[in-house]
């Protein structure tokens, strides 16, 4: 069937057809197909426009990051267009209000300020020092340019002063201190038991009556788990690698060796100087006899740069562009470094980003390595390189043989692969050459499960794809008693030995409410370990942390001790009383508490704050969903 569609792409209408398209592209741009052109808004804020572009960058955006985030596990269901587009646009939306309202109260940013922050940034610098070359790469790899990143940068930084002015506009008063001191620094006195579960398990063990009825009655819980026996067939790029020819290395080694990376090398500093809007041509020739006058009288050059250079990505690292190997940089600035000393100032250069003054900060020869050196890299490059190529387009064949097969017989045989056959598969496999995420969607899908065919081939990591048949359906079955009979004796005999101990935690909690006896005198006579802790507080670290919480969750005592029982998640019980509770005083607090509950409350407030600006923000605005 496929191939009756690839050729039926061969024909005069066809070939017409992809023709116009081809010329709409050219002429609109792929943008007015894919996002609906630029001249229209998906909504409006206040009057202030959001466009289709936008909105599509922020559901790149998002999906980038979810990818990232969750790599081989990711559900597809989770980059569904249109969820992925209403999340981003409620986040451009908010967004557009907070910047609003920070432009409302005359936040801004500096473009010294701004540069300042790109060059300090870690992910921008190599070796320490900020690099144009990572600067770009990077930019490029997250689909922005220098420009929108700025812009994007700039944005964050007001939005940052409008948060941290919210933030630091509350405060916590002496009321609110000393009410959250007086809970917080709250002390108790404590006395505890321990009653272990270890002695009622022996005692608890069920007959054989009991064990059927158990069973029985949760037969839900012995049911084996639903599982696929699977035929599959495997691409990987070990299956493609092939001997590569001495000439081909010689070639890739003649390569490499002309390379950039063992050219001349020239790490280059600038001084950019760009006409403003409002500058006359001759107040910017002024500008640049400026700087030359400044720099023929001895400044430093990273001097002059960090005060008058117009590129603030560089300025403040002294002008520093990092190294070129005479593809960085325009062609004039490229003949111009050629030409340069080590240490010379050259003369002005213009490009289209406007005038350089440029200096050859070092220049560093690299000798190549030799072909043995090389030999092991390049036989592998050339391998997995020609692998590659092998393994999609053996990986195209398998997808149309597959798609057109009632089994993967066929497929195998066409394309000299061996059927493998799984061991059972359940839909949450953990381990295994089929646990991966992709490959449990496709063999639990309707159309494998149910329809009988083989799935679509699925691509896992380290170029290894896999497309799967069934072989067998395991539906859930009841195992019998016997194989299940040991699991069923301990649940039970644990079961029955918590309900004891439970009874007998209780027996002692109302033993010591009636005042029958203290709870050292029961310890004693029941050989149970028991402790004291005095004036005890929320964070304390000697408590078990159950009794603590319980502790604190009970009420004060009003004449006596008050009793209550824990059971830990190992099944101990503590039987607990409460004797005395003393409120806390902010003055008994060490002053770096103090200090720290203050910001906590304040940083609190701050929150609720930033919270209901957002709100009234949202609850004032002229909003418009298009």
């Amino acid at each position: 069937m496929l191939q009756d569609i690839r050729k039926s792409t061969q024909g005069t209408a066809a070939k017409v057809v992809i023709g116009l398209i081809v010329l709409s592209f050219a002429l609109f741009g792929i943008e007015s197909i894919l996002v609906g052109g630029g001249g229209s808004s998906v909504a409006e804020v206040n009057g202030e426009t959001v466009s289709p572009i936008e909105l599509q960058q922020a559901v790149d955006t998002q999906r980038r990051q979810l990818m990232a985030m969750m790599g081989d596990d990711l559900d597809p269901a989770l980059l569904d267009e249109q969820r992925l587009s209403a999340r981003a646009l409620e986040g451009i939306i908010n967004r557009k209000l907070l910047m609003q309202s920070a432009r409302s109260m005359g936040l801004t940013v500096s473009e010294a300020e701004l540069g300042a922050v790109i060059g300090g940034m870690e992910q921008f610098q190599v070796d320490g020092e900020f690099s144009p070359e990572m600067y770009k790469s990077l930019l490029a790899s997250a689909g922005y340019t220098p420009g929108t990143f700025k812009r994007a940068l700039k944005d964050d930084l007001v939005l940052n002063q409008l948060r941290a002015g919210l933030a630091g506009s509350d405060f916590a008063t002496s009321a609110e201190l000393a009410l959250n001191a007086r809970i917080l620094a709250e002390q108790r006195d404590i006395r505890y038991l321990t009653i272990p579960l270890e002695p009622f398990l022996a005692e608890s063990a069920p007959d054989a009556a009991e064990i059927e009825a158990w069973y029985r009655a949760n037969e839900e819980r012995f049911m084996t788990p639903e599982s696929v026996v699977l035929n599959y067939v495997e691409l990987t790029l070990e299956d493609f690698r092939k001997p590569v020819a001495e000439r081909d290395i010689e070639e890739e080694y003649r390569i490499q060796v002309d390379g950039y990376q063992y050219q001349t090398e020239n790490r280059v500093a600038h001084i950019l100087l760009q006409q403003g809007s409002d500058e006359s041509a001759a107040d910017f020739a002024n500008r640049i006899d400026a700087v030359q006058a400044a720099l023929a009288a001895g400044e430093e050059f990273a001097a002059v740069a960090a005060e008058r250079s117009d590129d603030i990505g560089s300025a403040s690292n002294g002008g520093d562009l990092g190294f070129s190997a005479g593809d960085a940089f325009p062609e004039e600035m490229e003949a111009a470094i050629a030409e340069l000393d080590v240490n010379v100032i050259s003369e002005p250069v213009e490009t289209e980003a406007g005038t350089h003054i440029l200096l050859v900060t070092e220049r560093r020869e690299a000798d190549p390595p030799s072909l043995a050196e090389l030999r092991p890299e390049l036989e592998s490059r050339l391998q997995d390189r020609e692998a590659r190529v092998a393994l999609l387009l053996a990986v195209e064949q398998l997808r149309d043989l597959a798609f057109t097969a009632g089994d993967l017989s066929r497929p195998a045989e066409e394309l000299g692969l061996e059927v493998k056959r799984s061991e059972p598969v359940t839909r949450d496999q953990q381990s295994g050459p089929l646990a991966a995420p992709g490959i449990l969607r496709a063999a639990f899908s309707e159309d494998v499960l149910e329809l009988g065919h083989n799935s679509e081939v699925v691509e896992l990591g380290g170029d290894r794809f896999v497309a799967v048949h069934l072989h067998r359906h395991n539906k859930p079955e009841l195992q019998p008693l016997a194989a299940v009979q040991e699991e069923i004796v301990a649940a039970l005999t644990r079961e029955r030995a918590q309900e004891a101990l439970e009874r007998t935690a209780e027996a002692a909690v109302e033993s010591l409410a009636a005042g029958e006896e203290s709870l050292e005198a029961l310890a004693v006579r029941e050989g149970y370990e028991w402790q004291v802790e005095l004036g005890a507080r929320r964070d304390s670290r000697t408590v078990p942390g159950p009794v603590l919480q319980r502790a604190f969750s009970m009420p004060a005592p009003a004449s006596g001790p008050v009793a209550d029982y824990v059971v830990e998640a190992s099944g101990d019980a503590r039987v607990l009383e409460l004797v005395r509770v003393e409120a806390g005083e902010l003055a008994t607090l060490p002053p770096e508490q103090q200090r720290s509950l203050r910001q906590r409350i304040g940083s609190e407030f701050g929150a609720m704050l930033q919270v209901e600006h957002e709100q009234a923000l949202r609850s004032d605005a002229d909003i418009s969903v298009l």
